[in-house]
C-alpha cells in the first residue's frame, strides 16, 4: 500500500478532508476514539499515561526515527495519521519502522497556511506530525489546541511548541554492525528522554532505533534524571 501524497492548497482544503472522510469509511467505519493512543512499549514506559493522550501535544526532535517510531502503533491500530511539511519523508523507512502506509497522509508542502492545513486535517485525523516553517502565534497555538483538544486527536510537532504534553528527544547516537567485521550498519542505539509536565523528572532509555529490522528495538531499563543535591546552608557569623 502507499500512503495518500497531497499538496494541499487553501482553496482545495475542503475537498480533500471529504475525500479522506470517504475513503476512512469505507477502509474502517466511524472513528473508534480513546483517551490514549497505543505506543510501542519500550516508549509507553517513558510516557505518562503510557501512551500519546487523545488532545495533546508533543514536542519533538528532528528524528524521522522517532517521528515514525510513534506512527508507528497507532497506525497499526487502525488510526489514521498525517505528516505535514516534510517533503523528504522516507516512505520505505516509514514502512520498515512499522508504519501502516494505507493510513498515512502525506502533505509535503502545505505553503504558508499551514497551521490551517494541520487543524482542518486533525477533524478526521487521529494523529497529525507538522515541521512548522515559522513561528506560530499564541492566538493560532490556542486555536488549534483547542481543535485537538475538540477532536480528540494527538499533534506531534518537530521542534519547540508551548503548552506540550511532553518534551521527547533523542541523543547520543551509537552504530553497530561496522564494527563486527561485517562492514554494513546493522542498527543505531541511542537515547530517548521524555520530559513532561506531568513528571517533572525527566525519563531516559537506551533503545534501537532503528533495529536490523528497522524498527524501535529494546534497550536498557528507564532510568531517572537525578535533580542536583542543593547546597547546604550556612549560618551568617
Amino acid at each position: 500500500m502507499r500512503p495518500i501524497v497531497g499538496t494541499v492548497a487553501a482553496a482545495d482544503v475542503a475537498g480533500t478532508v471529504s475525500t479522506l472522510r470517504a475513503q476512512m469509511e469505507r477502509m474502517q467505519g466511524r472513528r473508534l476514539d480513546t483517551p490514549v493512543l497505543p505506543v510501542a512499549p519500550a516508549l509507553a514506559e517513558l510516557l505518562p499515561g503510557g501512551g500519546l493522550r487523545t488532545g495533546g501535544a508533543y514536542a519533538l526532535g528532528r528524528s524521522m526515527a522517532l517521528l515514525f517510531a510513534l506512527l508507528a502503533e497507532p497506525s497499526q491500530a487502525g488510526s489514521w495519521c498525517a505528516v505535514v511539511g516534510m517533503p523528504h519523508v522516507g516512505v520505505e523507512a516509514a514502512r520498515a519502522a512499522g508504519v501502516d502506509l494505507s493510513r498515512l497522509v502525506l502533505v509535503p508542502d502545505p505553503g504558508e497556511r499551514w497551521l490551517a492545513v494541520t487543524s482542518t486535517l486533525a477533524d478526521v485525523l487521529s494523529v497529525v506530525a507538522v515541521r512548522p516553517p515559522s513561528r506560530a502565534k499564541d492566538s493560532e497555538v490556542a486555536r488549534l489546541a483547542a481543535r485537538m483538544r475538540e477532536r480528540e486527536a494527538v499533534l506531534l510537532v518537530q521542534g519547540p511548541w508551548p503548552q506540550t504534553e511532553a518534551m521527547i528527544d533523542v541523543s547520543d547516537p551509537s552504530w553497530s554492525g561496522l564494527g563486527e567485521g561485517h562492514g554494513i550498519l546493522s542498527g543505531r542505539e541511542l537515547t530517548v528522554t521524555v520530559t513532561s509536565r506531568r513528571a517533572p523528572v525527566p525519563r531516559s532509555r537506551r533503545l534501537m532505533l532503528p533495529d536490523d529490522r528497522g524498527r524501535l528495538g529494546g534497550g536498557s531499563q528507564p532510568t531517572r534524571t537525578r535533580l542536583p543535591e542543593p547546597l547546604p546552608m550556612r549560618r551568617a557569623v
